[in-house]
């Protein structure tokens, strides 16, 4: 995966609710859905005097100063630095072919579903994950699914699922505190790889902040290897 599929993938299966091309930016409205789906990016040549017009236009939108910083990104991230904007959350980025992933979870722990479900919006609700990130959700135009997972009957862990050009990536992969460490995020992964096989993609892909080390220890052990990174620059 390119980093452009990558960032690509990103805008489809959870993207912003509109953007707008600022001279070399461009502007994501997020209507409070997080930064992803809020930061706004150079997609053109820029001077370092085109910073204060960026800033204007996302203080227009009443969303922070904040820039997504991709490879090929290091002068912007450097006059940004100077500006005093500190990173925020390092991204990883993991892929894998589904394939080698889509292998059958425990009997009855997995339910893909679309919409999400009221017991999969109060776990995403748990984890911090509100109707502004379900939102997000809700305008992806692509394939879609919530997948609820089960551990000790009762509801564990959710997460979705989208697919943009063969490409399927996993977002908001929460699990319940009291049901972790049951399995229920491996069972999760293998649902959604067999679900993207069956929707016509041959790659699950996700992100993952560089400071969440279970979760990247997961990951690693199912074969995902490391296809990209980011970061972001807040004022």
């Amino acid at each position: 995966m390119t980093p452009e599929q990558l960032l690509a993938v990103m805008e489809a299966t959870w993207g912003p609710a509109s953007t707008e091309r600022l001279g070399p930016w461009t502007l994501r409205n997020g209507l409070g859905g997080g930064k992803r789906v809020s930061a706004t990016t150079a997609e053109g040549d820029w001077q370092d005097t085109d910073i204060p017009q960026a800033e204007a236009a996302m203080a227009a939108l009443d969303q922070p100063s904040l820039f997504l910083i991709r490879e090929g990104d290091g002068l912007l991230d450097q006059a940004l630095m100077a500006r005093g904007y500190r990173i925020v959350d390092p991204v990883v980025a993991y892929a894998a072919p589904v394939a080698a992933l889509a292998q059958p979870p425990q009997h009855m722990t997995t339910f893909p579903h679309w919409p999400p479900m009221a017991i999969a919006a109060d776990l995403w609700a748990e984890g911090g994950i509100g109707p502004a990130r379900l939102a997000v959700m809700a305008r992806v135009a692509g394939p879609k699914t919530t997948i609820l997972a089960r551990a000790q009957d009762r509801a564990a862990g959710t997460a979705f699922v989208a697919i943009h050009d063969s490409i399927a990536m996993l977002h908001a992969l929460e699990v319940t505190l009291s049901q972790r460490r049951q399995g229920s995020a491996h069972n999760i992964l293998r649902a959604a790889a067999l679900w993207a096989q069956d929707n016509g993609a041959d790659t699950l892909s996700l992100v993952v902040t560089v400071a969440n080390d279970p979760a990247r220890r997961l990951y690693a052990s199912f074969g995902m290897e490391v296809v990209g990174q980011y970061h972001y620059r807040q004022k």
